[in-house]
């Protein structure tokens, strides 16, 4: 049998026959009423907004028209489209819905990559599966849950750097996919779902002691990670980069518009987690500390983004039907930008041609729109940093002469 001009190997389609007829037996229980739990798809959404609206001649499947899709009840449905998509290293490929009603075609397509090892943490990969899985397995005791979840903590555990940092891809591969990567919350999303596991999380109560130790002990390793990586910008500490040298933890380059700079997004996220640590000591303290005067030292005033109908155009990387401008508004909440330089910080932009750029409007009108340049993240670190503060640093308040 071919598809798509490869052979399918008998195991292959041995498998797909047996997850699927696994499928429409859980699917008959789920969709007669007798179980109306619900585990939330939402932690996949990236991925499914990339696989529906972004055109990309990698993928192994693309969507059908009007592709079907499972109600979030059926879950065990929902569960075997994440085996099927399970690459025999125990990671995953990015940017597929796994709601989506795959059709026989599709699920022989998939589960013919298998052995590949073009697999992922990016886009919220891997570490969403392996949660959603363990979700599935208390509920179900069905022991390939169980299996395909732990094969995926294997997975991460593997790709680890000595460091105590994560890549974007595993194995390694050529170019920026090597560097540490806090991009779209990959590290983040790994060291939350280890702190729920080493927490005791009621769905990861199958993790024996022997990995929960080894578990544990990448967790505090990639904490120490972390706070090597804190920028130290003209004299001050600052925050992150969205990626790191794998090696010298400096800012890096990654895709062309993304140039080593301060990274207020994804910094947000990563000073968010280190005021979630109880006892935290003096590192994490000073950290945080630091972080958070950063954010506050780099707020923008009396701006907004207005998004509005342009003229339609397609790129080489999607239809574009929309542009975005900066207003000035006296009454906008305060702004901060995706990127900041080094040396200056000033506000910084870039373009697919890696130039440098001092203002929105400047940007290409396809990046413009099909990137986000300004975020609001810092503000919920902002709000939850008094009563932090108080518990933990009562005599040092980095913003008390705000």
């Amino acid at each position: 049998m071919k598809l798509f001009n490869k052979p399918i190997k008998r195991n292959t389609v041995l498998l797909t026959m047996l997850l699927t007829a696994s499928s429409f037996y859980y699917s008959t229980a789920q969709t007669s009423g007798e179980n109306k739990t619900i585990i939330s798809t939402k932690p996949f959404q990236d991925g499914v907004n990339h696989w529906y609206h972004i055109k990309d001649k990698t993928n192994i499947v693309n969507p059908i028209p009007n592709q079907p899709q499972y109600a979030e009840t059926d879950y065990t449905n929902i569960a075997d489209n994440i085996i099927y998509f399970q690459r025999n290293n125990g990671g995953w490929p990015k940017n597929y819905d796994m709601r989506a009603i795959l059709t026989p075609e599709q699920i022989e397509a998939v589960v013919s990559t298998k052995s590949s090892t073009h697999t992922t943490f990016d886009n919220a990969t891997t570490y969403t599966h392996i949660d959603y899985l363990a979700q599935v397995y208390t509920l179900t005791n069905i022991e390939k849950y169980k299996t395909a979840c732990l094969k995926g903590i294997d997975f991460i555990l593997d790709a680890q750097y000595a460091n105590g940092g994560w890549p974007q891809y595993f194995p390694l591969e050529k170019g920026y996919s090597r560097h540490i990567t806090f991009n779209d919350g990959a590290y983040m999303g790994i060291m939350n779902l280890l702190k729920k596991i080493i927490s005791d999380d009621p769905n990861f109560t199958f993790i024996d002691t022997k990995t929960k130790a080894k578990l544990t002990k990448s967790y505090q390793k990639g904490i120490d990670c972390i706070l090597k990586m804190q920028i130290v910008d003209q004299g001050k500490l600052t925050a992150w980069c969205q990626q790191h040298n794998e090696i010298t933890l400096a800012p890096a380059w990654a895709r062309a518009f993304e140039p080593p700079s301060i990274c207020n997004g994804e910094s947000a996220g990563i000073v968010s987690f280190l005021m979630t640590i109880d006892n935290p000591n003096e590192e994490i303290i000073k950290s945080v500390q630091a972080a958070v005067k950063w954010f506050s030292d780099s707020k923008i005033y009396n701006t907004r983004i207005e998004n509005f109908d342009a003229p339609q155009f397609e790129s080489k990387y999607m239809t574009v039907t929309k542009d975005n401008k900066v207003v000035i508004d006296s009454t906008a909440p305060p702004i901060w930008t995706r990127y900041y330089e080094l040396g200056t910080g000033k506000p910084l932009f870039c373009d697919r041609d890696s130039k440098y750029l001092y203002s929105l409007a400047e940007v290409s009108r396809e990046r413009r729109v099909g990137y986000s340049w300004y975020t609001y993240n810092p503000e919920s670190v902002l709000k939850k940093y008094p009563k932090w503060q108080k518990r933990w640093a009562p005599t040092t308040d980095v913003l008390s002469s705000k």
